[in-house]
């Protein structure tokens, strides 16, 4: 799966990579431990009050999850259960839910668990400025309405003075 020597140690580096590279988006990045000790999965959380789920295993099961049911009604995730329902998606058993759970497309999110990690993160930045910008604009028209794109800057002759 790597070359780390650990789970742990793997989880680790992803924790670095997700503080260092995504502060534009994470607000915070947690491992979260079983009762007997061991890393079950890292918790990301994000600026918008959403979360990603990391969870790897030793055999090579894996789960990205971006939870935003609660902020917007979506959820993404990319995983490798190998659920006879998506036997039939190209990348099997790799796949994406896409919006919602039933929602399943192809997934080409890298097999090392780190680019895996960046690979998706990439995603959940590029999806919030999606909206960030859908936002502006949306409050643009509804401040200067249809002639938002009209309004040019004043000149000297817009001044009503003669300044010669």
């Amino acid at each position: 799966m790597t070359n780390c020597s650990s789970l742990e140690e793997l989880f680790n580096q992803i924790v670095e990579v997700v503080l260092v590279e995504f502060s534009d988006i994470v607000v915070d990045a947690q491992l979260r431990f079983t009762s007997s000790g061991s890393v079950e999965r890292l918790r990301v959380f994000l600026k918008d009050e959403s979360f990603l789920d990391v969870w790897l295993s030793a055999s090579g099961k894996y789960s990205y999850h971006w939870e935003h049911r609660h902020v917007r009604g979506l959820m993404h995730r990319h995983d490798n259960a190998p659920h006879s329902k998506w036997n039939a998606v190209k990348t099997f058993p790799k796949h994406f839910h896409d919006g919602n759970e039933d929602n399943v497309k192809e997934s080409n999110i890298p097999d090392d668990p780190v680019s895996a990690t960046n690979y998706f993160l990439n995603f959940v930045r590029a999806f919030l400025n999606k909206r960030a910008k859908e936002q502006r604009k949306a409050v643009l028209e509804k401040s200067f309405g249809i002639d938002h794109d009209k309004i040019k800057p004043f000149s000297e002759k817009d001044r009503g003075e003669d300044r010669n």
